[in-house]
C-alpha cells in the first residue's frame, strides 16, 4: 500500500506575528501549491533525498545559486525531526507501533524561504503520514503542537503555532493564543471561519528571494521577553487587529479589511528590520490601490484588491520586479471531503 499525503502553504491574513507571543492571528491554507510526502512498506527505513537534497551541480555558479534559494539544508532534517517527534509523542502516551519499516520521500512546489510555511507543510504532510502507517489518530490539536516540536525542539527554528494550526486545520481559521489560555490547556482556541467571507484577495511572492525565518526573528523574541515596551504593545495591537478582522468578516463588512491589514503591516515596520526587496514589494502593491502585508516572515505578501482592473495593474507593477501574483485558492476541509 502507497501512502500519501499533503499539506498546504499558509498566509498569515492578520495578526501575525503574535502567535508566537500569545497573540491572535487569522491565517488561511491556498491549494494553488503542496507539499506531498509518499510513505510505502519496505524491509528497511529509508529516507529518500528530493530536489533539493541533491549534491550534483551543473557548475560552482550552479551550487551557490541553489545555496541562495535553499539554504545549506534540505528537507531530510525535516522528516527526521518529525518521524523522531511522533515516535516520542507514541512512547510518552504508551502508543504501541508495529514494527514493520518504510520508504518515505518528499516534494514541494511550495516557493522556498518566502514566508509560506513550506517546512511546516513538509512536516505536516510527514505527520499524517505516520499516523496513517501506524494507524495512529491524534487530535488535531495535538498535532499542530507535534510540528511546532518538531521545528521548535528537535531543529531549534523560531516559531509559533499559527502556521502549525492552519496547515492541520485547513481552511481559515482564527486562533487564539492568550497566555492564560495556553497555560491552562497547552494550545490555542481555535475557531474556523467560512472562506466565503473572505474579501477578493491576492497572493504576491519574489522567485529570487529567501531569508530564514530564524534571521528575520533574530531579535525580537529576547526583547519581549525583556518587556521592551514597543514590542508588547505591538503584539497587543496586532491582536486588536484580528479581531477586527473577523467582526468585519462576520459582519460582511469587507471592505474595511485592507486598510487592516496594511496597518498590521505598518506597525511590524516599527519594530522589525525589514530588507530594501521587501520594502519595494509592499510599496509596489500598494501603489495599485492593494493593501499588503507579509503573509509570514517576508518574501511574499497577500493583499485586498477592488477588480479585475486592479489585479491586472497588481501583476504588471509587480512583474517588473521578478514578482509572481496569484488568487490563492482557499483549500477547506470541506472541500476535501467532498472529492
Amino acid at each position: 500500500m502507497i501512502i500519501r499525503t499533503h499539506a498546504y502553504p499558509r498566509a498569515g491574513l492578520v495578526g501575525n506575528p503574535s502567535d508566537g507571543y500569545f497573540g491572535k492571528t487569522i491565517s488561511f491554507v491556498f491549494s494553488n501549491f503542496r507539499a506531498e510526502v509518499v510513505l510505502y512498506e519496505t524491509p528497511e527505513l529509508e529516507i529518500l533525498p528530493s530536489q533539493k537534497d541533491h549534491s550534483c551541480f551543473n557548475n560552482i555558479a550552479d551550487i551557490v545559486r541553489d545555496v541562495r534559494l535553499h539554504g545549506y539544508y534540505g528537507g531530510i532534517r525535516l522528516l527526521k525531526a518529525t518521524i523522531k517527534t511522533f515516535y516520542d509523542y507514541c512512547q510518552d502516551n504508551q502508543i504501541a507501533l508495529h514494527d514493520k519499516n518504510f520508504t518515505i520521500r518528499y516534494c514541494s512546489d511550495i516557493p522556498h524561504g518566502v514566508g509560506l510555511a513550506g517546512s511546516s507543510a513538509i512536516i505536516t504532510a510527514c505527520l499524517r503520514a505516520l499516523m496513517a502507517f501506524y494507524g495512529v489518530s491524534i487530535p488535531k490539536y495535538v498535532q499542530a503542537n507535534l510540528v511546532l516540536a518538531a521545528e521548535k525542539n528537535e531543529l531549534h527554528i523560531p516559531a509559533g503555532l499559527q502556521d502549525r494550526v492552519i496547515q492541520v486545520y485547513e481552511g481559515l481559521v482564527y486562533m487564539d493564543f492568550a497566555e492564560e489560555i495556553m497555560t491552562r490547556q497547552g494550545y490555542g482556541n481555535y475557531m474556523p471561519l467560512d472562506p466565503a467571507l473572505l474579501p477578493r484577495l491576492y497572493v504576491a511572492y519574489r522567485d529570487d528571494f529567501s531569508e530564514p525565518t530564524e534571521k528575520f526573528h533574530h531579535n525580537i523574541r529576547v526583547r519581549f521577553e525583556q518587556g521592551e515596551r514597543k514590542v508588547v504593545n505591538a503584539m497587543r495591537f496586532w491582536a486588536h487587529l484580528t479581531d477586527k478582522v473577523r467582526q468585519c468578516l462576520l459582519n460582511g463588512q469587507t471592505d474595511q479589511v485592507g486598510e487592516l491589514l496594511d496597518a498590521n503591516f505598518d506597525r511590524r515596520r516599527q519594530i522589525y528590520k525589514i530588507s530594501e526587496d521587501n520594502l519595494r514589494m509592499v510599496e509596489a502593491a500598494r501603489s495599485t490601490g492593494a493593501s499588503a502585508k507579509f503573509t509570514g516572515s517576508g518574501g511574499a505578501i497577500v493583499g485586498t484588491y477592488k477588480d479585475e482592473r486592479m489585479f491586472a495593474e497588481l501583476r504588471k507593477r509587480l512583474g517588473k520586479l521578478n514578482i509572481s501574483v496569484i488568487k490563492p485558492k482557499v483549500f477547506s476541509p470541506e472541500a476535501k471531503a467532498r472529492t
